[in-house]
């Protein structure tokens, strides 16, 4: 970690923008008198939270424009979205999110969109052969230096940043840091809004797997992670079964008992326990937290479903993958975290396609609520149903549902999850589906 005083330096070249934003930050302030703060926003069912990119094409070298990002925010708001996760300013992608919903807001005073900004954190020689998880890249004090210009440029909007996203996950070799990299830049932050470097009511988080933040073994549980959730404002957890069918699938598949329930009874329950599954992660989380006598609100900072995969979740795989399935998740998922007074930036807004463009039906590439052709998947046929998508479009397609509507094509998609002794067959054999 940078010592104090290279920090300091580092942020210099900044300082003149943030200089130039002030005044901008003065002139907002007669605009944001119906502006939300964070507490008002955060676990407020009429404020549903989602996790967006806007990116439609094979590569992120073609940014969306404005105009596309416009059409994507109101079709969010038209769901009833009102809070929206962003990953990294290295881009042109999040600074064109918030300039485009100014300009809806000119358009129309009473629109309302929020934003939780994130800033991405990567270690030393991070996606080379010998990443260095004790150091950060020098790269991330020019990303922190980011959101701190947008957010004081756009604090009508700018409700809360992350500073990294699954940033000290172990799992993620390529470039995860220790804990006490993200700490030194919330506490950064934090100094910051002391100062008034950044405005007052802006609240600050590290974006993570649910293991990360305690819940998942001792090997996290370190001093600077326990200063880390005393340094947040609030804990944005991860949680991801759909991923787990493969990796740990002990929760997954069909019981012996239910072996002669119908096709539909048996996925239905398999789904059931992927939701309880998600809670015990959460709740691993809430016991690590009070072990560390701090009480912080909790958030779903992701969680999703997959509608296709050709690899480990598909058919040959866990059978997890599906629009039934990832219907029923989603579904869970919002009426839980209501009930909870939690928001659930739930993953994701659309279906993107540079995650893999070499296999269109890796099961990163849909995620997504809506598909590439702007159909609605089963998850959200109710609202097209409902009307909420009238005089919307994407790509200048109304928003239709996949399937043509029809349920009965849709099931014939849907595979029933293997057997619990099918999974403890293949464990045996030393292999997951």
């Amino acid at each position: 970690m940078q010592k104090i005083m290279s920090l300091v330096v580092s942020i210099v070249p900044g300082i003149l923008l943030l200089l130039l934003f002030s005044c901008n930050h003065h002139l907002t302030t007669s605009s944001t008198s119906r502006s939300k703060s964070t507490s008002e926003i955060l676990g407020n069912q009429k404020y549903l939270a989602i996790s967006y990119s806007g990116y439609r094409h094979l590569s992120r070298d073609t940014q969306p424009s404005i105009a596309e990002l416009k059409e994507d925010i109101k079709l969010l708001s038209a769901m009833g979205i009102k809070l929206l996760k962003t990953y990294n300013v290295q881009f042109a992608e999040a600074g064109n999110i918030l300039k485009a919903i100014t300009e809806i807001k000119k358009e129309n005073p009473d629109f309302e969109m929020y934003v939780m900004l994130g800033a991405w954190i990567d270690c030393k020689n991070a996606w080379t052969a010998s990443p260095v998880h004790s150091q950060e890249s020098d790269k991330n004090s020019g990303e922190i230096e980011r959101v701190i210009v947008l957010a004081n440029q756009y604090p009508d909007i700018v409700k809360m940043i992350t500073v990294g996203n699954e940033a000290m996950v172990k799992w993620a070799s390529g470039y995860f840091v220790e804990p006490d990299i993200i700490l030194n830049w919330v506490n950064h932050l934090q100094d910051l809004k002391k100062k008034g470097g950044l405005h007052k009511e802006i609240w600050i988080t590290s974006s993570d797997n649910f293991a990360s933040w305690g819940g998942g073994g001792s090997e996290y549980h370190v001093e600077a992670l326990n200063k880390l959730i005393k340094a947040v404002d609030f804990i944005s957890m991860h949680t991801y079964p759909m991923l787990d069918t493969h990796y740990n699938p002990d929760f997954w598949g069909v019981r012996m008992e239910e072996e002669n329930m119908s096709d539909k009874k048996k996925i239905d329950a398999a789904m059931i326990r992927a939701r309880n599954y998600a809670i015990a992660q959460y709740d691993g989380v809430v016991k690590y937290m009070k072990s560390t006598h701090v009480e912080k609100p909790i958030h779903i900072g992701e969680t999703g479903w997959a509608s296709v995969s050709n690899e480990q979740y598909g058919d040959t795989g866990s059978r997890a993958v599906d629009e039934y399935k990832s219907a029923l998740y989603f579904k869970a998922m919002r009426k839980w975290t209501n009930e909870k007074g939690m928001s659930c930036f739930y993953f994701e807004a659309f279906d993107e396609q540079w995650k893999n463009a070499a296999n269109p039906s890796d099961s990163e590439n849909h995620f997504g609520l809506i598909n590439l052709a702007g159909q609605a998947k089963y998850a959200i046929w109710d609202m097209v149903d409902a009307g909420v998508f009238k005089g919307l479009e994407r790509d200048g397609k109304p928003i239709t549902k996949t399937y043509g509507g029809s349920l009965d094509s849709l099931m014939k998609n849907v595979k029933v999850p293997p057997t619990e002794m099918e999974i403890k067959d293949r464990k045996k054999s030393g292999k997951n589906y």
